[in-house]
């Protein structure tokens, strides 16, 4: 059996004293705070962001439909969940037609009390406008609401794209 190795850096951002305002999202597209009711919807976009990616090869759930709609339902019954944390975004074409979901994070509290980020993604046909940008920064906002002092994520180093945003946000590469 072989077993295949994943770089994933661990990169970490004070919230003390910084600001991370929401930018306005392009036409048609709309940013949904947590609500129970949008579980499924946050699972199918997670499985859609992510079941071409390398991160489905690191985790196999990420690759799987029921595995999204299980890990989704792990996240929201932790201890630590944040609903001001996690967030979803929809488009639509112009008023009448079907709302796509398309942008989905998770937000919660660690043991230590740090935010972390879980699973933020964007499907690839959204992808490029903006998304993940205000994703991020309406879930570090909501750490920020809850109190917390620092936040992290984990990506894979293969994501340069993701790599950029998250540096551009302000977070620095502390663990390989």
């Amino acid at each position: 059996m072989s077993v295949t190795y994943f770089k994933r850096f661990r990169m970490e951002i004070s919230l003390v004293g910084r600001d991370f305002p929401v930018e306005n999202l392009l036409d048609g597209y709309r940013l949904h705070e947590w609500d129970d009711a949008l579980l499924d919807f946050h699972a199918e976009v997670k499985y859609r962001s992510f079941e071409s990616e390398i991160d489905a090869n690191v985790f196999p759930c990420l690759g799987e439909s029921d595995g999204c709609h299980r890990l989704m339902k792990e996240i929201v019954a932790r201890n630590g969940f944040l609903g001001p944390a996690t967030w979803l975004v929809s488009w639509q074409r112009c008023l009448g037609e079907p709302i796509e979901f398309c942008g989905t994070v998770q937000g919660i509290r660690d043991r230590k009390g740090f935010g972390a980020i879980q699973n933020l993604g964007v499907v690839p046909e959204h992808r490029g406008q903006g998304l993940g940008v205000v994703l991020l920064a309406s879930a570090l906002a909501g750490f920020q609401q809850c109190g917390l002092r620092r936040a992290y994520l984990e990506v894979t180093a293969k994501n340069k794209s993701a790599i950029r945003i998250y540096q551009r946000m302000g977070f620095i590469r502390v663990k390989t």
